[in-house]
């Protein structure tokens, strides 16, 4: 799965997990909601935990749970939490003794990166409970 997908199941999942705040919910029951299977389900939610969004408990009335208030969790942090690479991705190897190769990836590289900066500052305007509050108006419940 790439970055890209990482982060729209990651919002999808902390959409889900906010919806049920007083109940820990299963990899099972996330990957049916994302039609997924668990494996896939267990490797973002491991990048979730580790950047400190999610936790889990074992046992049989276990699962996963948010770990801050959806509110608090800006769409820029879970992008960062699952982020590899940037969106916009310079080519390795252009060629040194061309006029235009020698000096593209200093070029587009700041590009590139105010770009990169505007997409994060844009995220880091809604929050888990915005995405979860949206979708529930359109679902109708």
């Amino acid at each position: 799965m790439n970055t890209n997908q990482q982060f729209s199941v990651s919002v999808h999942i902390l959409a889900l997990l906010a919806a049920h705040p007083n109940t820990p919910v299963t990899s099972e029951t996330i990957a049916e909601s994302v039609d997924t299977n668990a494996v896939v389900i267990r490797r973002v939610m491991s990048h979730l935990r580790q950047h400190g969004l999610v936790d889990s408990r074992p046992g049989t009335s276990g699962g996963w749970h948010l770990l801050h208030d959806p509110a608090a969790i800006n769409l820029r942090d879970v992008y960062r939490a699952v982020r590899h690479e940037n969106v916009l991705a310079m080519h390795q190897h252009p060629n040194p003794d061309c006029p235009i190769g020698g000096h593209i990836q200093e070029t587009l590289g700041k590009v590139f990166d105010e770009a990169q900066g505007s997409l994060e500052a844009a995220l880091g305007q809604f929050t888990i409970s915005d995405v979860l509050e949206n979708v529930l108006e359109k679902s109708h419940l």
